[in-house]
């Protein structure tokens, strides 16, 4: 396989693959913690799951039995759009006592959530990931955590609750809409190098951009500027800075999408993406323009 080592890579959405991300992580018990040294590292900035929380020190190993801040990277950018989603006020507090548990030099023990807070981001989110194919990984049975104590994380108070509207993150460029007639997208379609009409096959996350790989035989190619066939038979499709924004277009994988981009530094960079409405006269009437196409 063509993939860099350790890849997140899924097969399902743009949502996240918490099976994926946690068939590397093994749950340790606080015991097996117990022993293993306690080492604060702090929190990088690039650990977007978590920068920016109410402690800058974490310990490794982690709770999900990440030994390195590497792994930790790899395996908590693909948690990010769950968060995005807002399916419970308290995901990103849950996720990140387990990704980057707090760091204390006079404590040997790990604090752990508390089972009462992973109920309530479950009872928030596993429906949503279940809407997209992913059950509740096992690594997370709310069971494992222990009964509220003076030592584990609680869930917010509901009351003093302020709703993650304050936050919304921005729409990514691509994936805005536009109300387009045939004419204006035929004159977007000649700004761009390329446009095609793909299936989802994997999207993982590399530094903070969205890579999208799309299944080989769904590829309709309309047009072509400067992108040669050997581009296209090893597409790879890149969303700039897919972590920093939400793509509400890329909901559903086993969706067909129109997708235009143009070729920078050798890499194919989506502009516009777009569900493709099958049967829908407009884009019957796109493809015929596209095929006609003269810029």
């Amino acid at each position: 396989s063509s993939q860099e080592p350790g890849q997140q890579s899924r097969r399902r959405q743009d949502l996240v693959s918490p099976l994926g991300a946690l068939t590397g992580g093994l749950l340790l018990t606080s015991h097996e913690l117990f022993y293993k040294k306690n080492n604060c590292k702090p929190i990088p900035a690039n650990l977007l799951l978590c920068h920016d929380i109410e402690y800058t020190e974490m310990r490794l190993p982690n709770l999900l039995g990440h030994e390195t801040m590497n792994e930790v990277l790899q395996q908590a950018s693909s948690w990010i759009p769950l968060v995005q989603k807002q399916c419970h006020p308290d995901t990103r507090k849950f996720l990140c006592s387990l990704f980057a548990p707090v760091c204390l030099d006079d404590l040997d023990e790990p604090i752990q959530p508390c089972r009462s807070l992973c109920e309530s981001v479950k009872h928030g989110c596993a429906p949503v990931m279940s809407a997209f194919g992913f059950p509740w990984p096992k690594m997370l049975d709310c069971e494992r955590f222990p009964l509220d104590n003076d030592l584990c994380i609680p869930p917010a108070g509901t009351d003093n609750f302020t709703p993650a509207t304050k936050e919304v993150p921005r729409v990514c460029d691509a994936c805005k809409e536009t109300d387009e007639n045939d004419n204006e997208i035929v004159d977007n379609l000649c700004k761009n190098d390329f446009a095609l009409k793909i299936k989802v096959k994997e999207i993982s996350y590399i530094n903070g951009d969205t890579k999208i790989v799309p299944e080989t035989k769904s590829k309709t190619i309309y047009k072509l500027n400067g992108v040669t066939e050997r581009d296209l038979r090893k597409t790879v499709l890149w969303l700039k800075d897919g972590l920093q924004c939400i793509c509400e277009e890329m909901n559903d994988i086993n969706a067909p999408y129109l997708v235009m981009g143009q070729k920078m530094d050798g890499n194919l960079v989506i502009t516009s993406l777009r569900r493709w409405q099958k049967g829908q006269r407009e884009f019957k009437r796109i493809s015929r323009s596209i095929r006609k196409l003269q810029c």
